[in-house]
This record gives C-alpha cells, structure tokens and sequence, in this order.
C-alpha cells in the first residue's frame, strides 16, 4: 500500500507521516529531506545553488539513504549524520532552488520509486500524488495557513537554538509556498484525486487519527 502526503512548508507532513507509518508498521520516506542533502552537498562543496551540473555530479559521487534508530529514522550522507545540519535556517531558504533543477528531481524521483517498490511505505513531499506516486492508494493533502505553519517553525528553532523572528519566519514560508507552487517542474499542487487535510486547528493526534481514518477506508 502506498500512501502519499503532500503540502507546503512547515503544514507536519513528516512528523504525520512518520507517526502514521509507526503505527501501521509501514516504511517512511521523507522526500524533503531527500531535496534537503543534496542542497547541504552544495553548501559543502561551495557549488551555487542553481548549478544543475555540478550538483548532480556530486549526487553521482555521494550517496544519500536512511537509517533507523532507537529515537527514529536518520539522514545519512554518505556515512555523515546530517539529520541536523539540513534543518538549518541557510538550507531551508535554498531547498527550493535546488528542488527546482529537472536534473535533481529526475535522479531523486527515480530513487524514491525505487523505494517504494512492492512495500507499505508512507511518502510525504511536495509532489508525491503528482508525480513520484501517481497510482497512490492514499493522497492527502496537508495544509495549514502560513501564520499557524510560521508558529509551529518558529517553536522548533527555539528548540534547535535558532533564534529567527516570527515576522521573518511568516515571509519565509509565504516566499517558499510562491517558490514551490510557480516551478516548472513538479510544483507544488494538491492531486486531482487527494483529499485535503487542514491541520491549523487540529493537534497532531487529531490529524494522525482523521487521515488513518482516511487510510482505513481504503484498505
């Protein structure tokens, strides 16, 4: 069974997602963080953001994979723990220009579809109803308005030691949902046949249980 999550910046796509994959034992796949390393790879290597050749050059000589541990799963790049590093203020502003690249999102698709293989696996992204998963047993559509989606980032930063203002955070997110929604390739866009889920007013159990609802009906 494959089940896909999809919704702009900060709406709990992956913090759903890995709860409704715990408790249905299914595999999870963070696409985002996908995205996320390759824009840190970049940062690393001091390649420009929009460099499409060099990027995927260094796609080509570094790998990117998953592990579990006891307090859940982790980012790998190469042997490198980066779950951390790709959550930094200076990755988020630029994941959207790399996400961008025809190249990059061609080579991550492949892999991601490779993942899902003939297993139970919950996805969530930006375009996974669309495009990775289109015959997706499961669509959901996440969202949240940006003033919520500003809050809920702004409380993870104080926990992480990020001090930005709300203010910044609320045009950050408002400029990402532009980036994402206008690209060429892949945009961000709610699937003809997913049901749209608005989290704003609801705590994550509340959401949890209503798209497991949603899951359930469709087994």
């Amino acid at each position: 069974m494959q089940i896909a999550i999809d919704g702009p910046a900060s709406a709990g796509k992956s913090t759903i997602a890995k709860l409704i994959a715990k408790n249905l034992n299914f595999v999870y796949c963070d696409t985002g963080a996908m995205y996320r390393t390759v824009t840190l790879l970049a940062k690393k290597h001091n390649i420009d953001y929009g460099d499409s050749s060099n990027i995927l050059k260094l796609m080509n000589e570094h790998k990117i994979h998953f592990i579990n541990k006891t307090d859940g799963q982790h980012v790998m790049l190469d042997d490198e723990d980066v779950s951390d590093a790709i959550r930094t203020e200076e990755i988020t502003n630029n994941v959207s220009q790399v996400s961008a690249i025809k190249e990059v999102r061609t080579e991550l698709v492949e892999m991601q579809r490779q993942m899902a293989g003939d297993i139970n696996i919950v996805m969530d992204g930006r375009d996974i109803g669309t495009t990775v998963l289109p015959d997706a047993d499961v669509k959901i559509f996440l969202i949240a308005s940006v003033a919520v989606r500003a809050e809920r980032r702004y409380k993870e930063n104080i926990e992480r030691g990020i001090d930005t203002s709300l203010d910044v955070l609320k045009d950050e997110i408002a400029a990402r949902d532009y980036k994402d929604s206008h690209r060429k390739i892949s945009p961000l866009k709610k699937a003809d046949d997913a049901i749209e889920v608005d989290s704003s007013n609801m705590n994550i159990e509340q959401v949890v249980e209503q798209i497991t609802k949603i899951i359930n009906q469709k087994k």
